[in-house]
Formats: C-alpha cells, sequence, structure tokens
C-alpha cells in the first residue's frame, strides 16, 4: 500500500511515469488516484449554510468527479453514498432536521432561462414554478442537498427520497457554462459539477463570493491536474467517451 502524500506521489511520478506502480492507492479523502489528489492544496472554508452530498452508488467517476473534493472544504459538510435514506436526519446522520429549512438542488425539467427571471439561484414550487417570494423563501435556507451523478441517477435519487418533497426545491441560471470544458461535456448549459453548484449556491445565499472564489480555485487546480496526469499517464486520466448526453448530469 503506499502511504507517500499525494503531492509526493504525484512529483515522483510526473518525473518518471515509469517508476509508478501497476496498483496506484486512491486518497482516502478524496477518493481520487494519488497523482490526481489535489487534498494538500485545500483551504478551509467557513459557511452557515450547511452542505449534504447524496452520491448514487454507481456514480464511478473518481478521475473527474467532485463530490468529496467539494465536502474536503468545510468541516461539517456530509457526503452519503447510497440510494434512499428515510429522512434528512438520517441521511445527515442526526437526530432532528428540518427539511422546511433545507434547499435540494434538483434539475429535472425545469430551466431558469425559461421562468421569468434573471436570477442565478431560483426557487421554484412542485409544478416547477417560480416561488412568489424569492428573497424570503433563500434567505431562511440553513443547508443544500446537493444529487451526485447521471441525470437519470440523479431522477432515481429525487424520486426514492420523497421527503425531498418537503425541502425547497431550487434550480441554477449560470451565467457560464461549467469550466469542465472539452473533459465533460454538459448536454445543458445550467449542469455544472457539484463543486460548481455548491459554489455558486454557498456563496450566493451567503452573499459571499469568496467561498465560490476558493471553490473554483480548487476546481481549477483539479482540471489541471487532471491534464497534467492525462499526459503522462492515460490510464489514470483517460479521455472522455461518447455519452449518451441526454441522460447526464455531472458529479
Amino acid at each position: 500500500m503506499l502511504l507517500a502524500r499525494p503531492l509526493t506521489a504525484y512529483s515522483r511520478w510526473m518525473s518518471n511515469p515509469a517508476e509508478a506502480p501497476d496498483v496506484v492507492a486512491d486518497c482516502p479523502h478524496c477518493g481520487k488516484p494519488l497523482p490526481l489528489c489535489i487534498c494538500d492544496s485545500v483551504t478551509p472554508i467557513e459557511s452557515r449554510v450547511q452542505l449534504l452530498i447524496l452520491v448514487h452508488p454507481q456514480e464511478q467517476d473518481k478521475a473527474l468527479g467532485t463530490a468529496r473534493l467539494t465536502a474536503r472544504h468545510f468541516e461539517h459538510a456530509v457526503v452519503r453514498i447510497g440510494l434512499s435514506w428515510p429522512s434528512l436526519a438520517k441521511a445527515l446522520g442526526r437526530p432532528v432536521a428540518d427539511p422546511s429549512r433545507w434547499a435540494v438542488l434538483y434539475l429535472g425539467s425545469a430551466k431558469a432561462e425559461e421562468l421569468d427571471t434573471d436570477a442565478e439561484i431560483v426557487a421554484i414550487n412542485r409544478n416547477g414554478e417560480l416561488e412568489p417570494d424569492q428573497r424570503s423563501i433563500l434567505g431562511r435556507i440553513e443547508g443544500i442537498v446537493l444529487l451526485d451523478g447521471t441525470w437519470s441517477q440523479a431522477k432515481a435519487l429525487w424520486w426514492r427520497n420523497p421527503w425531498m418533497l418537503k425541502c425547497q426545491r431550487v434550480i441554477l441560471g449560470p451565467k457560464q457554462p461549467s469550466r469542465y470544458g472539452q473533459l465533460r461535456r454538459e448536454p445543458r448549459r445550467d449542469g455544472l459539477s457539484t463543486l460548481e453548484a455548491a459554489a455558486m449556491l454557498l456563496a450566493g445565499l451567503q452573499k459571499r463570493p469568496e467561498i465560490a472564489a476558493a471553490l473554483i480555485d480548487s476546481f481549477d487546480r483539479m482540471l489541471a491536474r487532471f491534464r497534467e496526469v492525462q499526459a503522462n499517464m492515460p490510464e489514470l486520466a483517460p479521455k472522455p467517451k461518447k455519452r449518451d448526453y441526454r441522460r447526464r448530469r455531472r458529479s
């Protein structure tokens, strides 16, 4: 088993890829193969709004996934892998949690660009319509639930956890497409990585752009590391394959 720190392993293997072992260990924190890990550069972020990330068990893209990297920034962030939980409290691992004070990001068929708003964070009702008092609704949010997986996997998580209907559903209207670019092409402009979604939501709800800046900085480092490893150890960072983008939602 490899015991070297991620940065040490990365530097050694990139200087001489031929010395890389046949089996590369994963980082115990972010879950990525050690050459792709950037945990050594993750900076803690204080946040009033809590974060719960639910990962579909079939989401296998460790190389470009961002769920665990996102959670690394926040002391009390919770990552759960599974299909269903009986309640928000159970998902969080707490005795009590009020879902009415939480929001869940689920795009589904709703699009912010089709609603009468230019806001980047949009609260909608069960019919996919704008909630009447956006500022008041978003101002009372204490936590965010993010669904990590493909489009079909996110839909499965949504339907298998009926307690989410007690949360405030939100969607995003980003001004720019995902920074994944050609590494992971999205079927919709509002299809973002979990990290980018967290950046928009946590920064926007708290009026703290420095949160988004810190998270996006980590995302850029992750993508830069991926491209470097792709050039030297392509087996760890393969080029994207053609996918059925009609069903995709990115992690």
